[in-house]
């Protein structure tokens, strides 16, 4: 009887475990969801992080970054030690496989004004909210993935943000990810089949720069320097051969 009442407590104390971590999950889920993306970037590439501590430990701010594949985002937010929200293109975001995820990390939808009359002007307003709430939020300026597999030109929404609300900025450079399936590599994003497995990608955070200085130029200058850092090691190949006189 000892033994069969020391059981029936264990057995209750893994069921009120269980049901605090359902609660848990089910009443802030972003900080979950982050663990579970992380591990499967962790698990899908091998991921070089440096510099993930510019990111604030409290406080509103804003991670910039190169746009180089639909898996930047989840990379980034994998990385990040706090729970990201971010800007992503509306198509994705109303992806009916994915769309459950994006509304449950807190993803904010833009799509163009000659699609949808006002969209930028919610999204930005969106991301007003979550930084004066003092959250973090992910942004790539240049716009779209890029077709070359280099940095574009920054565009002006980024100062428009800072504009609305001063906050420091962290840049980012992300390299290893030009050549999957999940960039345009080959084609058009996604239209392909994985092809590598495990393959090497390194994001490189910079520090950070207070709103006032934080010019388009500089941190697409900044940018850029991070992405090369990270190209030594997730595309030595590459770096190699642009070295050869």
């Amino acid at each position: 009887m000892i033994v069969s009442g020391w059981g029936v407590v264990a057995w209750g104390v893994l069921a009120g475990l269980c049901l605090a971590l359902v609660w848990r999950v089910a009443h802030r889920p972003r900080p979950f969801v982050r663990c579970l993306v992380y591990l499967t970037v962790r698990l899908v590439y091998r991921l070089r992080l440096h510099g993930a501590d510019h990111i604030p430990s409290r406080g509103a701010a804003l991670v910039v970054c190169n746009h180089v594949s639909f898996m930047d985002a989840l990379v980034i937010g994998g990385a990040s030690r706090r729970p990201l929200r971010f800007l992503m293109d509306k198509p994705i975001y109303d992806s009916p496989w994915l769309n459950w995820l994006f509304r449950l990390v807190g993803a904010i939808p833009v799509e163009s004004e000659r699609h949808d009359p006002g969209n930028v002007r919610r999204a930005l307003h969106e991301v007003s909210c979550a930084l004066r709430e003092g959250e973090v939020v992910m942004l790539f300026p240049e716009g779209r993935l890029t077709p070359d597999g280099e940095i574009h030109t920054f565009r002006r929404g980024l100062e428009l943000i800072l504009a609305r609300d001063p906050v420091p900025v962290v840049p980012a450079g992300l390299s290893g990810l030009w050549g999957s399936w999940t960039s345009h590599a080959n084609g058009p994003a996604l239209s392909g089949r994985p092809r590598r497995f495990r393959a090497r990608v390194a994001l490189h955070f910079g520090e950070q720069h207070p709103s006032e200085r934080a010019t388009r130029a500089l941190l697409e200058r900044r940018v850029r320097e991070l992405k090369a850092e990270a190209d030594c090691w997730a595309e030595p190949g590459v770096v190699e051969a642009l070295e050869r006189p």
